[in-house]
Formats: C-alpha cells, structure tokens, sequence
C-alpha cells in the first residue's frame, strides 16, 4: 500500500477532516432544536414559523451541495472548506444579533447551510476518490461524524442556552466551529490521479431513470426525516421533560446513527449496499410508528429516536455507496450534491408544514402519523429498481471510475 495512494496511510486523514468537519457543520445545524422555545418566545413566533429557520438551513444545505460538490471536484476541497469556515463563523455572529425572526431565516439558514454544504458532501466525496477495497468502510467512518457531532452539541447547547442564553451560545459555537473546519484544512487533499479537475456528471445522473426514482425516494423520506431534530425536544417538554434531557433525545438520535454509519458500513459486502439502504428506509418509517404509540414516556420516545437513528445512519452512510455502485466514483461530488438538493427540497417543506399542522391541530398526533407516511412511500417507491446478485444497484452502462 503506497503512503500517498488508494487506500493508504494519506487516504485515512481525508477520513479524519471529513469526521469532524461533518461533524462541527452537521451538529450545530441538527442541534436548532435545542434553540427552538428560545427563539420563538423571544420573537413571539408560532411552531410553523419558527421551524423556517431550520427548513432553510436543510434545504440550503442539500441543494447547495450541487455547487459545492462541483467546486471540489473542480478547485479541490480546501478551497471548499475554508469557505465553510468562513460561512459559520459570519453566519452564527450574525444570528446572534439579530432582532427579527425573518433577519435569522437569513443570517443563519444562509450561514450554517453554506458552511453544511461545505463541510459534508464535498468531504465525502472526497473520502470515496481515496478508496477501493475500504471505500464503505472509510465512508461510514467519516460520516460517521455528523452522529457524533449531534449527540455532543444537542445537549451541550441546551446547558449553554440555560447557562448564557440562545445568542451568547451562537457566538461560542461560531469561533470553536471556525477554528475546527480550518484545523482540518491541511487534511483533506484532492483524491489521487492526474491531478486534472474531475467531470461534472449532472447529464449522467438526470438522464438515468434509476437516478431520478432514487432521488424521487430521498424527497420522499426528507418529508419527514427532519421533523423529529426540530420537534421531538418540544414534544417531549410539552410533556414535563427537562430541557437539557428533552434535548438528549436529539443526541441519542445522533449517538445511535454512529452505530448503524459504521455498522453498516462494514456489513455492504455481505449483505449489498442497496439491499441494506432499502432496510434503513423501513426501519425509519418503523421509528415513527413508535412515536405515535409513546405518548408522554420518555421511555419510548428514547426507543424511536434510538430506532429512527439506526434507519437515518444508514440513509447517511449508503447512499454515497450505492450511487457510486451505478455511476462509479468519476466527478462523484457534481453527482452527491444534485442527490442531496431531493431531501433538501422535502426538508424545506417537511419541518414547516410539521409545525403548520401542529398549530393548527393543537398536538402532535397528525404531523407523527404524516410523517409515517410520507417514509412508507420513500420504500415503496424503491420497488422494481435493477439490482444484481450481491444487493447492489446494478452498473450502469455510462458508470465511470
């Protein structure tokens, strides 16, 4: 195994950057729960409302993973990083000032989302040029990161928001996460090859049938994925949690997607990488019907965030893996990012359309059951797609790397 080539000692601290820069990004955008009571008393604001700001962020950054995905195949994913340094830092500090909830569907839908997209497709993409025979592997490792990250900065923005308050933690959050995206900086270099800008792939992937009903699929499931990192912390303080344990729901979700990233991870081989996705897609729609039936034991509703972590690890972690599986890995950061704009899009209209059924209906029980729905239908609609011997999509013909 060569120190600077495929597989080698090099290709690991690509793995290292992408942990923590997923991680930092991915934590404190799933951690806005944690920030929810806070900002709309503040600022008067009902649930749905309150829930744009997330809606934004997650849409912003899935689609912009498009862009940020072409810039590191294009520029190298140094430049991307140091751009999402940038972002957080402006955006948090922004956002800690502002006297308005629309100024913070802007400041930090606009902040932490560019600095999301930088920090977790690019990197990714990144961490699959560097490998081969450890490719799953190296993958649900980095990602990986994004689960640590959201089982630590959960409840540490809880206790930071009861010890300083929402605007003084988003000042904190904004030089420890700059600081850490521009340590991992001098880690992350382009994968191995000729050393030229590698191809956009947005022809390839729109013109293949398989594609677009996968993606249909992922705006089907993002519908309801993200609901839970937005209300569950409510839910279950509406119901006489303790803030700080409300918000540990979050990070057991985050903490529980680390076993199936990894877990999975090494289980492709054996089992088939799509094989194994369409798994975590009914074990999602599975977590919610724990929901439904958890009422106001906290019990339970540690059992469906434990249960909903499992199925969006897996999400996380297979869907590099099997779309590199049809397409190949060749200019795989173009192809990542037009994938993730789909749960963007359903993130965008999921949350807020979450808290408008919530207001409106004066509980819980509508949005949960919804929910349920719309993450059936993300199963269903992965019926009848081409799969070989091994549980993996099938090569496609114009595949590449």
């Amino acid at each position: 195994m060569e120190a600077q080539g495929i597989d080698s000692r090099r290709a690991w601290l690509t793995v290292v950057a992408a942990f923590f820069a997923s991680g930092m990004t991915l934590g404190i955008a799933y951690s806005f729960g944690a920030f929810f009571e806070s900002m709309s008393d503040e600022f008067d604001a009902a649930n749905g409302a309150t829930a744009v700001i997330f809606g934004v962020t997650t849409f912003l950054f899935f689609s912009l993973s498009i862009i940020t995905g072409r810039m590191s195949d294009r520029f190298g994913p140094r430049v991307v990083l140091t751009t999402g340094a940038a972002a957080l830092f402006v955006g948090l500090i922004a956002t800690s000032r502002v006297q308005s909830l629309g100024a913070g569907y802007v400041t930090y839908g606009a902040g932490v989302g560019v600095a999301a997209a930088c920090g977790y497709v690019p990197m990714v993409s990144v961490v699959g040029g560097w490998f081969r025979e450890q490719r799953a592997v190296a993958v649900g490792l980095a990602v990986a990161g994004i689960g640590v990250g959201t089982s630590v900065m959960s409840p540490l923005s809880a206790a930071l928001i009861d010890r300083w308050g929402w605007r003084d933690t988003y000042v904190f959050f904004a030089f420890v996460g700059a600081l850490l995206l521009l340590a991992c900086v001098p880690l992350i270099a382009r994968p191995p090859g000729d050393g030229t800008p590698q191809p956009s792939r947005f022809a390839d992937a729109l013109s293949s049938p398989v594609f677009r009903r996968f993606a249909l699929s992922a705006f089907t499931l993002g519908l309801a994925l993200f609901v839970p990192f937005v209300f569950v912390g409510q839910y279950a303080k509406e119901r006489g949690v303790e803030p700080v344990a409300a918000a540990v729901l979050v990070g057991v979700l985050g903490g529980s997607s680390v076993v199936s990233r990894v877990g999975f991870g090494s289980l492709v081989r054996r089992l088939g990488s799509f094989r194994l996705y369409r798994s975590c897609l009914m074990i999602t729609a599975g977590s919610f019907a724990v929901w439904f039936a958890a009422g106001s034991s906290y019990v339970m509703l540690v059992l469906f965030v434990l249960v909903l972590g499992v199925g969006y690890g897996g999400f996380v972690a297979l869907s590099p893996i099997v779309i590199s599986d049809r397409l190949g890995v060749a200019g795989l950061g173009s192809i990542l990012g037009l994938l993730y704009t789909a749960p963007g899009i359903g993130a965008l209209i999921g949350a807020p359309t979450a808290g408008l059924i919530i207001d409106g209906t004066g509980g819980y029980r509508w949005a949960i059951a919804t929910c349920f729905a719309f993450a059936a239908t993300s199963v269903a609609l992965l019926t009848g797609l081409p799969v070989d011997g091994r549980g993996r999509l099938q090569r496609a013909d114009n595949a590449r790397g």
